[in-house]
C-alpha cells in the first residue's frame, strides 16, 4: 500500500470515529473540562500569590518564590504529576476514596501556578513606576494601590500569555491518566487511547485531537479580540444631532452679511 492510503485507513476511519463520538460527548469533554477549569482557577491564584511574593521586598517571601517558579517550571509535567498523585495517593485514598482527579487537579494546577505566577509577575512589573506612586499620594496603601490600579493593569496587559497558558493545560489534562482512571473518569485522550487498543485504528485518537482544536482555537480569537478591545478601546458613535448642528451652522450668517460656507 502507499503511504497515503496507509495514512488515510490509519487516521481517517469514519466508522471508527463515529463509534467513539458518543463516549467523548458525554464522557471525556466534561472530563477535559472539569479537569482545565479547576486546575486554571487554582493555578491563578496560586500563581498571583507566587506573582506577589516574587516582586516583594522581603527575602523571605522571593527566594521561595523564585525557587518553587525554577522546580516546577523545570520538572516535566509527567512527573509532577506522578509525584504528586502516587505520592500522595494513600493521603487522597483517606479523604476522597479512590478517585484521581483531586490529586491530578493539585499537581496541573502546581504545574500552571509555576507559569502564571511569571505571566502575572511580568504585567505586574510593566506598568509604570508613576502609577503606583500617583496612588500611594492619593491616600492609598501600598496594598490597595496595587489591588486597585496597579495588579487590574497588570493582567490586562498579560491576558493573551494567561489564556495559551490556559490552552497548555488543555492540553496537559491528559496526562492525567498516568494515575489510573475508571471508565467514568477518562478524559477526551484516554477515551481515544482505549478505542485505538481495542479496534487497532488511530482515528479515535485523531478525533480526540480535533476535539482539543475545537476548544483551543476559539478560546485563542476569543482573547485576542478582547485583547484589542481593551487596547484600542470602543469607538464612540458620532452623535445623532452631529450632522443638525452643522447645518445649523453652515446656515448662519457670516460677517458679511451671507452665510457661512
Amino acid at each position: 500500500m502507499d503511504p497515503l492510503s496507509t495514512l488515510w485507513e490509519t487516521f481517517f476511519d469514519w466508522d471508527s470515529m463515529r463509534e467513539a463520538l458518543p463516549e467523548m460527548l458525554t464522557v471525556g469533554l466534561p472530563n477535559t473540562l472539569i479537569l482545565a477549569i479547576s486546575a486554571a482557577l487554582l493555578g491563578s491564584v496560586l500563581g498571583m500569590g507566587l506573582a506577589v511574593a516574587g516582586i516583594s521586598r522581603t527575602r523571605w517571601l522571593r527566594w521561595p518564590a523564585r525557587v518553587y517558579t525554577d522546580v516546577f517550571r523545570g520538572l516535566p509535567a509527567a512527573a509532577t504529576i506522578l509525584l504528586i498523585g502516587v505520592g500522595l495517593a494513600p493521603l487522597g485514598m483517606e479523604v476522597w476514596g479512590p478517585n484521581p482527579y483531586p490529586l491530578g487537579i493539585l499537581a496541573l494546577s502546581l504545574i500552571a501556578a509555576a507559569y502564571i505566577g511569571e505571566i502575572f509577575r511580568s504585567g505586574i512589573q510593566s506598568v509604570e513606576a508613576a502609577q503606583l506612586e500617583g496612588a500611594r499620594a492619593l491616600g492609598l496603601s501600598w496594598g490597595e494601590a496595587m489591588r486597585l490600579v496597579i495588579v487590574p493593569q497588570g493582567i490586562r496587559r498579560v491576558l493573551p500569555a494567561w489564556v495559551n497558558q490556559l490552552i497548555a493545560l488543555i492540553k496537559d489534562s491528559s496526562l492525567v491518566y498516568f494515575l489510573g482512571l475508571l471508565a467514568s473518569q477518562r478524559e477526551l485522550f484516554r477515551i481515544g487511547q482505549d478505542y485505538a487498543a481495542n479496534t487497532g485504528n488511530q482515528s479515535a485518537l485523531l478525533l480526540a485531537g480535533l476535539f482539543y482544536l475545537a476548544l483551543t482555537v476559539p478560546l485563542t480569537h476569543v482573547v485576542n479580540w478582547i485583547d484589542r478591545r481593551l487596547r484600542h478601546g470602543r469607538q464612540a458613535a458620532a452623535p445623532a444631532d452631529a450632522d443638525a448642528d452643522d447645518d445649523l451652522d453652515l446656515a448662519l450668517p457670516g460677517p458679511a452679511g451671507g452665510n457661512q460656507r
